[in-house]
């Protein structure tokens, strides 16, 4: 038996004080099983040690939500007796390790969580942040990660329909990877966790276990150096034909009256879902580990608990329904071994060869895991910009802005994406929110992926606001009502003062926002120690948005549709060059403090364009964010290969043309006699012609699409 030394503890990731209380815990010295376990489910990936206080700040409850934050995905009524299961998580640490598998593994884990719950999965999207082009591996990165999660997803056959890219030198050494799935289930179908029922049987189903993703929780919850290389031995490897082949066989399951609770195996493998189901049921769990299939010869209990091999499942079935369950699993080919039983009382019991190797209670597992209110300190107010600067040629800004690496069409990305598999698929990638039919109905769901770094670095409070109030927003300028949102926390180390302090600021931001927005946040999930070498990213709190639409066929777009139609822009013109893309790109400088969000008057102008879109006054609405007002009439103007005629002395200076004001949408309309409206709403000029302005349409497309392609050649 192995001796628990101080560097075997160490290496499981314990401080001597938290060692001292697994002791406590279990009233002797744990084995180095018990200890793996314990290690896995303390760690800032599975117990959310250092976050948990500030999440409950959140608000979790609305009129459509079924179910808020604690099962595998968040659930939301949206009408006629169907549900939207949705939630967004992170796979930083081993996409930057190994990117293909790192980011498809990531993907294939989201879909399980959304599955598990009953829903089939109808939607992908994602949310990435890259270092500068230029810095070691990243082309490799970016590449591989791409790859990755079109790769996993066009194989199972879930349509990947949009989401966000990011560039910026922060990430260099740490890159972000945050996938979100969507699923649509009957709310009388809906599939839970908690185990119960003394004495039914629990039953491992799908791909056999191997050595693959050892302490990937574990690996997760620890920041960066130089030998992070080292660690690609914990990167899971997918299979996505597998996955599909586990989806159906679950679901046609799920049509039955067979299952009590199902669990998929996520971070933490076997350990993570047997913990969860029984602490959640108030039972315990006696699994032996002689009958979990294996790919690999004489693996130890050790590594069969804490392996996280994919595209695993954990159920506990009603008493004789194991042959008729059997029978599902082997028809789609896939492995089904039943490997214990609900017992009484709340202890893990692990037998191997006849012999007990593990007796855990459940409760310092799960719910008196350790918590920690961490020192935090806030963030200092950023000064304004105490000199304003100035255009010297606002074509030329545009171009450039265009071409950035922010800005510049991500066609390249989502051209590797199936994005119309299932054919329910109503708007492509490039829109403000991504538009899903509900199959054979006329509802769709509209899905957006938004967090704005830059900003909630300069002032996290703010910025945590209009993350929200963007992800609300886009969902507006499609046509939808927005319902609620899952997050994915993206932070460096908490155990540093002022990275506390970011991700507490974002967190009474985020509230503040969807208190005022009623937005609720129904999952989610945080990343932490995301830095290498003591250098941490931006704060990056990203906001996925579910919302509906009644009509599919109503839903509007950000394309300009005929010439001679009059734009407007709603709500305050007032603009921001502070954090703007604009002051870095072609000023060369990231200061100021980030444009305020007055939520108040997001809400009355983000109302007032539902209206319009619901009157079908409007043709066409986006709304502004990064790049300012020319940016987004560049946008549609593009989409819909239609220039702009500018009105006499609109957009000529820098703020006007590039500030980013929060708040705001650009809409057209057939007509320009406009009455006395309740927002704000100025003439920005007419459709027509094949300029923006100065500027051919044809540069802009060149600068635009050709850019990033370039890029990742070294052309640029």
């Amino acid at each position: 038996m192995t001796e628990i030394t101080a560097q075997i503890v160490a290496e499981h990731g314990f401080t001597p004080e938290e060692y001292e209380r697994v002791v406590a815990s279990m009233g002797r010295v744990p084995n180095l099983l018990e200890l793996g376990i314990f290690s896995v489910m303390w760690s800032e990936h599975c117990s959310y040690k250092s976050s948990r206080i500030h999440l409950s700040k959140l608000p979790t409850k609305g009129p459509h939500v079924i179910c808020g934050p604690g099962e595998n995905a968040g659930v939301i009524d949206i009408g006629d007796g169907d549900a939207a299961i949705f939630k967004m998580e992170s796979h930083n640490h081993p996409s930057f390790i190994e990117p293909y598998q790192g980011a498809a593994t990531g993907v294939g884990g989201i879909l399980r969580d959304v599955f598990t719950m009953g829903a089939r999965p109808v939607a992908n999207m994602n949310a990435l942040r890259f270092g500068e082009i230029d810095a070691p591996k990243m082309r490799h990165l970016v590449k591989g990660v791409v790859a990755g999660i079109g790769g996993y997803g066009n194989c199972v056959g879930v349509p990947t329909v949009g989401g966000e890219t990011n560039f910026h030198k922060a990430y260099n050494g740490n890159i972000i990877v945050n996938a979100m799935t969507v699923g649509v289930a009957k709310q009388d179908k809906i599939f839970y966790s908690a185990a119960a029922g003394i004495g039914n049987p629990v039953v491992y189903v799908g791909s056999k276990t191997g050595r693959d993703g050892i302490h990937g929780a574990t690996m997760a919850s620890a920041e960066f150096d130089d030998a992070s290389e080292e660690k690609r031995p914990t990167v899971q490897v997918g299979d996505p034909f597998t996955e599909k082949l586990l989806i159906e066989a679950c679901l046609e399951l799920m049509a039955s009256d067979a299952i009590v609770a199902i669990q998929d195996m996520g971070a933490a493998g076997l350990t993570s879902s047997s913990v969860e189901m029984a602490s959640k049921g108030g039972v315990g769990l006696r699994l032996d580990l002689d009958k979990v299939p294996v790919r690999e010869e004489r693996m130890t209990p050790y590594e069969m608990m804490l392996s996280e091999s994919q595209e695993r499942m954990l159920m506990v079935l009603k008493p004789g329904r194991e042959a008729f369950a059997e029978s599902i699993f082997k028809k789609w080919e896939l492995d089904f071994a039943v490997i214990g039983e609900v017992v009484e009382g709340g202890t893990l019991t692990l037998t191997f060869h006849g012999d007990t190797v593990g007796e855990i209670p459940l409760a310092p597992l799960a719910d008196a895991a350790p918590k920690y209110d961490r020192p935090w300190v806030p963030t200092p107010k950023r000064a304004p910009l105490a000199d304003v600067p100035e255009s010297s040629d606002i074509g030329a800004d545009l171009l450039k802005l265009m071409a950035c690496p922010d800005l510049a069409s991500k066609r390249w990305i989502w051209e590797q994406y199936d994005h119309m598999v299932g054919a329910d698929t109503v708007q492509r990638p490039g829109g403000d929110a991504a538009v899903v039919r509900v199959h054979g109905t006329q509802k769709a769901l509209a899905i957006t992926t938004d967090c704005t770094p830059r900003y909630c670095f300069a002032d996290p409070v703010e910025g945590g606001k209009q993350a929200v109030a963007e992800t609300w927003r886009n969902l507006i300028a499609v046509g939808a009502k927005p319902l609620a949102i899952t997050d994915c926390m993206n932070f460096g180390a908490p155990t540093r003062p002022e990275i506390m302090g970011q991700f507490v600021g974002c967190i009474e931001g985020m509230a503040e926002a969807c208190t005022a927005l009623d937005f609720p946040v129904v999952s989610g999930n945080v990343s932490l120690y995301n830095e290498t070498n003591g250098v941490g990213i931006l704060p990056t709190p990203a906001i996925g948005g579910v919302g509906v639409i009644a009509d599919y066929t109503k839903s509007m777009t950000l394309a300009f549709k005929a010439e001679g139609e009059t734009i407007w822009l709603v709500g305050d013109e007032s603009a921001h060059l502070g954090q703007s893309l604009w002051l870095r790109e072609c000023q060369g400088r990231e200061d100021g403090p980030p444009p305020p969000v007055n939520l108040a008057a997001e809400r009355h102008a983000g109302d007032f364009v539902a209206k319009l879109i619901e009157m079908g006054a409007v043709t066409a609405v986006h709304d502004v964010s990064g790049g300012g007002v020319l940016v987004a009439l560049a946008r549609m103007a593009l989409a819909g290969n239609i220039g702009v005629q500018l009105e006499a002395g609109a957009l000529d200076t820098a703020a006007e043309a590039f500030g980013e004001g929060q708040g705001r949408f650009i809409v057209t309309m057939r007509t320009s006699d406009l009455k006395e409206t309740p927002v704000r709403m100025t003439c920005l000029g007419t459709t027509g012609g094949d300029r923006l302005g100065s500027v051919p349409l044809a540069e802009l497309r060149a600068a635009n699409e050709g850019a990033l392609p370039a890029m990742l050649k070294g052309e640029l």
